[in-house]
């Protein structure tokens, strides 16, 4: 049961930027290290001219599904530990400095194929300490909202990211990348060894650092933060995690259901996000440099759904902005694959991007509403656990439909069966009514 008072009075609105900052550092650091630049070094220009009949991006695959598995069995663990309030600022924080530390040593990966297992090494291990991060800092979303706010305050954290994400790819881009010849931007960094992108993940670790230590700083102050707990040991927490699990199951399943749901359809859309660029070039004519001006403004518009996205939550509830995001992603795939041509792509690609963030922002919120409290970590942890177990559904589909029909273009068929389970899914969750509804105003 809740404290009296300790949900009535909203945080203070520095602690809810600071929780949001966070995010916008993670998430742009993401997408300098795993989307667009450390990724694309190593497959490109590291691993060019390695020996042996294995390609670098067949590497990188096996280097993310191996921190797909470490997070699958970790994040559980973590979940379970997290759940005194104290944990999840100590855990936060020991997770954000690894990212930040692994992501400054990517410095250090030169241009040459001897330093390709280091650099994978370095980007599975950051993908992994990303991903076990989100757990402690989703399940603080609790001490920071109450139910009818969650959804609000959820989105502006997806928003920020979204914007964190657009901030650190100009500047990366404009200080580090852009140009040719041998200095890059306008620092003018040699791209002898690589330099113009190792000093660029100086910039997304620093990014990092400083976006994230303002709500390392507060998370003290968060109400519940000197809740009484139980320890848990580690080794213990297995043990705990699967009697929560079979008590859930029995006593109510329906948590169990949204998240194998979730997990389709987020698998469904981080698959779209994988696969648009891929998309873009090769089907319907978007030179490289319009991707990443593309990658900007989709950026923008989906800050923007997010934002929206979180009103909307507040008013009508996560499920229904869950399900009508889903079928505008649905009917946006499907027009595409009948569709050719620039403007289809552009036209498409941003209403992707309008609702794909309310889908993830009231996913969260949603999963906080149907948790018990006082077990956000736990079902966080499983939240991120189910995710990760699924995540190669939708891109195998995406390639099974490539080699079926012959045509780049019909993965989307792909991505889209994936969508329509995740859609059929949440039609059995049950949500739950929320506390304090009979007391809002009519």
């Amino acid at each position: 049961m809740d404290q009296p008072g300790t949900r009535a009075v909203a945080p203070a609105l520095s602690r809810v930027v600071a929780w949001a900052l966070w995010d916008s550092g993670a998430i742009g650091m993401n997408a300098i290290v795993g989307t667009f630049v450390f990724s694309v070094y190593l497959t490109s220009s590291v691993g060019s001219g390695m020996s042996g009949g294995t390609t670098p991006a067949s590497w990188l695959g096996r280097a993310a599904a191996i921190a797909g598995l470490t997070v699958a069995v970790l994040a559980p663990l973590v979940g379970v530990w997290v759940e005194s309030p104290h944990r999840r600022r100590v855990t936060l924080s020991v997770l954000t400095g690894l990212g930040v530390t692994l992501t400054c040593a990517m410095f250090f990966i030169r241009d040459s194929p001897g330093y390709l297992a280091a650099g994978l090494v370095l980007l599975a291990a950051t993908a992994a300490s990303g991903d076990l991060a989100s757990v402690p800092y989703n399940a603080m979303l609790r001490q920071l909202s109450t139910p009818q706010t969650a959804g609000r305050i959820s989105g502006l954290g997806a928003a920020a990211g979204y914007l964190g994400s657009v901030m650190l790819l100009v500047l990366t881009y404009a200080g580090f990348i852009s140009g040719s010849g041998p200095v890059r931007g306008l620092l003018r960094v040699p791209v002898d060894n690589g330099l113009y992108v190792r000093e660029a993940m100086l910039l997304a670790g620093a990014w990092f650092a400083v976006l994230g230590l303002p709500l390392l700083f507060v998370a003290h102050r968060h109400p519940g933060f000197d809740e009484p707990y139980r320890p848990t040991g580690m080794l213990g927490g297995y043990r705990k995690l699967w009697v929560e699990i079979s008590a859930e199951w029995h006593r109510d399943r329906n948590l169990v259901y949204f998240l194998l749901a979730s997990a389709l359809f987020r698998d469904g859309v981080a698959a779209i996000l994988g696969f648009g660029a891929v998309l873009g070039v090769n089907v319907y004519g978007i030179s490289q440099a319009d991707v990443l001006i593309f990658g900007v403004a989709a950026s923008v518009v989906a800050a923007t759904g997010a934002m929206l996205g979180g009103f909307v939550d507040h008013r009508i509830g996560s499920k229904p902005v869950i399900v009508g995001s889903l079928v505008a992603i649905i009917i946006a795939a499907l027009t595409l694959l009948a569709l050719s041509g620039q403007l289809a792509f552009w036209v498409c690609g941003l209403m992707f991007a309008l609702f794909i963030g309310p889908s993830q922002a009231s996913s969260r919120a949603l999963l906080l509403h149907m948790a018990k409290h006082g077990r956000e970590g736990v079902a966080f942890g499983l939240y991120t656990m189910t995710g990760r177990a699924v995540s190669f559904v939708a891109p195998w589909l995406f390639s099974v439909f490539v080699d079926a029909f012959g045509a780049v273009r019909a993965g989307l068929g792909g991505i889209s069966l994936v969508l329509v389970a995740g859609l059929l899914g949440m039609s059995m969750v049950r949500v739950p009514a929320r506390v304090g509804a009979v007391a809002e105003p009519s």
